[in-house]
């Protein structure tokens, strides 16, 4: 997972999030930064009962926040999530060509954007991804 602070950037450049099953999001400044929530139709738990490990289900949790505003929230997109909206903009922006490469130091992006190669580096493939639609977004922000 991207580290909250890029999710945050992201947003601020006008990522936008359609929340749906699965998703993963992070409540910001509320003490709970640390914590990564999934928007799931089950409820599980994983717990030890007498030494064991089990998956127990639950319903319907009583849980102090009722709701939430998905403007308040920070969706944290996954790998996939990231690829697709970078081919989205890319194209937007009259790319046609990305490249990653991966390797055990971390990941390496390269791609044309506007007849110009751009390069980028981070620890693996979610993070350049991330940096990548990060630049785009605030580019597309720029045009006219």
């Amino acid at each position: 997972m991207i580290k909250i602070d890029l999710a945050r950037e992201l947003k601020e450049a006008g990522l936008e999030w359609q929340p749906a099953l699965h998703d993963f999001f992070a409540l910001p400044d509320r003490l709970m930064d640390d914590k990564l929530f999934v928007i799931s139709d089950l409820l599980v738990n994983i717990e030890q009962i007498q030494g064991a490990q089990i998956v127990s289900f639950q319903g319907a949790p009583e849980w102090a926040l009722d709701y939430l505003v998905t403007s308040d929230v920070i969706w944290i997109p996954t790998e996939t999530q990231l690829r697709q909206r970078l081919e989205s903009a890319l194209l937007a922006g009259g790319g046609l060509y990305m490249d990653l490469t991966t390797t055990i130091a971390g990941a390496g992006l390269k791609l044309i954007y506007r007849s110009q190669e751009l390069s980028f580096e981070a620890r693996d493939a979610q993070e350049v991804y991330a940096q990548a639609l990060l630049f785009l977004l605030r580019k597309l922000a720029q045009l006219p």
